[in-house]
C-alpha cells in the first residue's frame, strides 16, 4: 500500500538532485548510517521543528550519485533511529519509513512528522537545546527562534487523538460510513483507495502511521457506523430517555445512539419528530399533526448538545430527556469561562471542540455563527411556548424547552423570563420591546395593554429590561432594551 506521503517526497528528492544537486529544509540525503549519533538527534529535532516535517534519505552518496541500500541495512537504520526519536529527543518522535525504487535503485524514506508541541529539543536539557532547518542544513535555534517555535507550539486537541488501533486500509473503511460524509459535504466519494486515503487524511478522520492508518476521535464520533466498537467513545453516545408524567420516577423507554453524530443526526431528529408529543392543525383545509416543539429548535439544541460537550468528561455523555410538559438538553461540561447563561442569545460562538463545530458547518448541520438560541427563541415565540431555560450545573449544561403554554398559566417568573428573551431578540434586529410587540409574542388582545404594562414594569424593576429613553416618562409608548444594552 502506497503511503501518503511517498510522492511529495519523491518529488522533493528529485528537486534536490537536478539540475544542480542541493539538499532542501524539507529533505536531507546520505549514503549511509553515520556512527555521530548526536548529529542524527539533531536531523530529527530540525525536522520535527519544521513546517511538515521532513526526511532523510538514504542511498544517496555526498556527489549527489545513487548508491541504494541494502536490505540488511535498512533494519538497523530505523532501529537506531527509533531509538534515538524515543531516548534522545524531548517530546519523544514516532519515525514512519518506506523502501522505494527510485530510478532503479533502493533508496530509504524516513519521515520525521513536524510535532505539535514545540520547541522539540534534546531530551534532559533545556528548551534552548533545540535545532532548526536553514539554507538546506541543520542548524541550533537562536533564543528568539526557540520563541516563536513556542508560540506556533500547540496542545494536542482531544478530537486529534486516536480512537482505534492500528487499522488497515479496509478495516478504515469498515468501520467509518463514508458515503453519508460524501453526501453531506455534497461532493462525489473518491473510488481510488489511494485517493480516498487522502481524503480522509485531510479531512482530520485518519492519521497514517507505519503501515496503518489510526482512526481520530473526530473521524468517530462524526462518521463511526457503530460507536459501541469504541472504547474510549461508546460513553459518548447520545441517550434519549422518555418519562411517564413531570419526573423520572417513570421511564417509558430509553434509546442509545448508536451512530457517529454527523451520519446519525438526521435520523436522531426523526425518532425525536415521531416520540414527541403532536397536535393537531387545519392547513389549507386538511387536518396535519404537527409536533408541540419546533423542528428548528429541536435541531438546534441537539447540535448543540452534541459539538459543545466536553468530551475530557468520563463517564458521560450528552442526554435528551422528555417528560410531559418539557424536553431538556444536557451535554457534560460547564460553560466555558466568561460565558453566562443569559447572555448565551446571539453571542459570538465559541467552542471547545472547534474541528467539530467546523466540520458540522460544513455538513450543514449547524451554521457556527452564534445565531443558534436565537433561532430557538424566535420559534418558540413563534410556537406560543414559554422561555428557553439555560442551566449552568456543576459539571454539565442543560437547556429546557417546554410544552406550550398560554399567558395565564405561566408563572409570573416565566413572563419575566420571556420578556427579556424577547427584549434581546428585538434588539439584535435593531428594534425595542413595546407593549405592542410583546402582546404579540404571548399572543394577548388589545385588551390586555394593561396587564403588559404591569409586566414590562416589573422586568424593569427586575432588572432584566430597562427603558430605551431614560428620560422620557410617558408609560404609553415605552421602549425597552436588554439590561446590558
Amino acid at each position: 500500500m502506497l503511503k501518503h506521503w511517498i510522492p511529495q517526497a519523491i518529488v522533493w528528492l528529485k528537486q534536490s538532485l537536478e539540475p544542480v544537486p542541493h539538499e532542501r529544509n524539507e529533505l536531507d540525503w546520505k549514503s549511509a548510517l553515520t556512527g555521530n549519533k548526536e548529529r542524527l538527534v539533531e536531523h530529527l529535532i530540525a525536522f520535527a521543528n519544521h513546517p511538515n516535517g521532513g526526511f532523510l534519505v538514504f542511498g544517496v552518496r555526498d556527489d549527489a550519485t545513487l548508491a541504494g541500500v541494502a536490505q540488511s541495512e535498512v533494519a538497523q537504520i530505523i532501529n537506531t533511529l527509533a531509538n534515538l526519536g524515543r531516548d534522545g529527543v524531548e517530546p519523544p518522535l514516532v519515525v514512519d519509513h518506506a523502501v522505494v525504487d527510485y530510478q532503479g535503485v533502493a533508496l530509504l524514506f524516513v519521515r520525521i512528522a513536524e510535532h505539535a508541541n514545540k520547541p522539540v529539543h534534546r531530551r534532559g536539557k533545556s528548551i534552548e537545546e533545540a535545532w532548526l532547518r536553514s539554507g538546506g542544513t541543520t542548524r541550533k535555534a537562536s533564543r528568539q527562534e526557540v520563541g516563536g517555535l513556542m508560540l506556533n507550539s500547540q496542545a494536542p486537541r482531544w478530537e486529534d487523538l486516536r480512537a482505534s488501533t492500528l487499522l488497515r486500509s479496509d478495516e478504515v473503511f469498515t468501520l467509518l460510513d463514508l458515503p453519508v460524509i460524501a453526501t453531506l459535504l455534497q461532493r462525489p466519494l473518491h473510488t481510488e483507495e489511494g485517493e480516498l486515503l487522502r481524503w480522509l487524511v485531510d479531512e482530520g478522520m485518519i492519521t497514517p502511521e507505519s503501515n496503518g492508518y489510526y482512526l481520530t476521535n473526530f473521524g468517530a464520533m462524526a462518521a463511526a457506523r457503530n460507536l459501541e466498537q469504541f472504547d474510549t467513545l461508546k460513553r459518548k453516545r447520545i441517550r434519549v430517555i422518555r418519562y411517564r408524567g413531570l419526573n423520572k420516577v417513570e421511564t417509558v423507554d430509553e434509546m442509545m445512539g448508536q451512530k457517529g453524530y454527523a451520519i446519525g443526526f438526521e435520523g436522531l431528529i426523526s425518532y425525536l419528530k415521531r416520540v414527541l408529543p403532536h397536535s393537531e392543525v387545519i392547513q389549507q383545509s386538511l387536518r396535519t399533526e404537527v409536533c408541540l416543539y419546533p423542528e428548528i429548535a429541536l435541531r438546534e439544541l441537539v447540535a448543540n448538545a452534541l459539538i459543545h460537550q466536553d468530551f475530557t468528561v468520563t463517564g458521560s455523555g450528552p442526554m435528551i430527556e422528555i417528560f410531559d410538559d418539557r424536553i431538556e438538553f444536557t451535554n457534560p461540561g460547564s460553560l466555558l469561562p466568561g460565558k453566562r447563561p443569559d447572555r448565551l442569545i446571539g453571542t459570538t460562538p465559541e467552542s471547545r471542540n472547534e474541528v467539530l463545530a467546523s466540520a458540522f458547518r460544513r455538513y450543514r448541520i449547524c451554521e457556527e455563527r452564534g445565531t443558534g438560541f436565537q433561532k430557538v427563541v424566535e420559534s418558540i415565540e413563534l410556537f406560543g411556548l414559554p422561555p428557553i431555560v439555560f442551566s449552568s450545573l456543576e459539571s454539565a449544561f442543560r437547556v429546557t424547552l417546554y410544552a406550550p403554554k398560554k399567558f395565564d398559566d405561566m408563572t409570573q417568573a416565566e413572563r419575566i423570563e420571556a420578556c427579556y428573551q424577547h427584549a434581546v431578540l428585538q434588539y439584535l434586529s435593531s428594534q425595542t420591546v413595546t407593549n405592542t410587540t410583546l402582546r404579540k409574542r404571548f399572543k394577548l388582545h388589545e385588551k390586555r395593554r394593561t396587564v403588559v404594562s404591569n409586566l414590562l414594569k416589573e422586568a424593569a424593576e427586575k432588572g432584566r429590561i430597562k427603558r430605551k429613553d431614560i428620560e422620557s416618562t410617558s408609560s404609553k409608548f415605552a421602549e425597552y432594551i436588554p439590561y446590558w444594552a
